[in-house]
């Protein structure tokens, strides 16, 4: 597992879940694993499991929120570890809830996040990469971008300008060296799922039954795993996708094509 080697990978959001299986996935390639994470205790958990595992990473607290705090974590980067040569776009909050009960400030706050904050670490990046000759941006956008999914359109709307900035970033930096793309994931089951059955659902048989619904939407009968993502991931972010720009990739159990 070395199709990574050599290469310096900024994961955001790499505290929890996807992140982290991106994080801890990287490493195992190779890769040297700069962990953007606002969390520093999850942080520096995937920065000790990665250490562990006998992978090269460092953690650096922050916000993708703040440009200044961005410009500093990659300052930090270039400085440990070189010039950025993978970024991948994860950090993202999500949101229950239609146009009609969403509040103001909790749309601000999920486009604030999730689209913002992808905006801001390419504009912040994407420099650093072309000046070193070139690299890979990955981005983490989900099938809610594309798919009409009940109660959830404030995070669709966020997960669909992270589509759009992708092809707009393929087609604008290519002869710059850059190649762009992103995954849709369908459901996954992350710690975001154990907190939203729990908050929603208390009673334990209730929670059972509403993990087995979920589980049971994905067409192929359960949610997909961390790392299953994490191993497309993998392979996009490598030279073996050397091809492959612009593009948009579904994994989600069938959802898109077969529901």
């Amino acid at each position: 597992m070395t199709r990574l080697k050599e290469k310096t990978a900024i994961v955001t959001g790499a505290g929890k879940g996807i992140g982290k299986a991106i994080a801890r996935r990287f490493a195992r390639e190779g890769a040297s694993v700069a962990i953007w994470e606002q969390d520093e205790e999850a942080g520096l958990a995937t920065a000790g499991e990665i250490g562990q595992e006998g992978g090269s990473s460092i953690h650096l607290t922050c916000d993708v929120t703040s440009y200044d705090g961005i410009a500093q974590a990659l300052e930090a980067t270039q400085e440990e570890l070189g010039a950025p040569s993978i970024l991948v776009n994860n950090a993202g909050i999500a949101h229950v809830g239609t146009a009609t009960n969403t509040s103001e400030e909790d749309f601000d706050r999920i486009m604030r996040v999730n689209a913002k904050g992808a905006f801001l670490c390419l504009k912040t990046v994407l420099p650093a990469m072309t000046a070193n000759g070139g690299g890979t941006i990955l981005n983490l956008a989900s099938i809610a971008s594309r798919l009409g999914i009940s109660e959830r359109f404030a995070y669709s709307a966020s997960k669909g300008s992270v589509l759009a900035m992708t092809l707009s970033v393929a087609k604008d930096f290519i002869s710059e060296g850059i190649r762009c793309n992103c995954i849709c994931p369908g459901r996954v089951h992350t710690p975001f799922v154990d907190g939203f059955l729990e908050k929603y659902y208390p009673a334990p048989d209730e929670r059972d039954s509403k993990f087995r619904e979920l589980s049971e939407y994905q067409p192929i009968g359960r949610m997909g795993k961390p790392g299953e993502i994490a191993d497309l991931a993998a392979f996009l972010c490598s030279d073996e996708a050397s091809f492959i720009t612009g593009g948009v990739y579904d994994i989600d159990g069938g959802t898109m094509n077969l529901r």
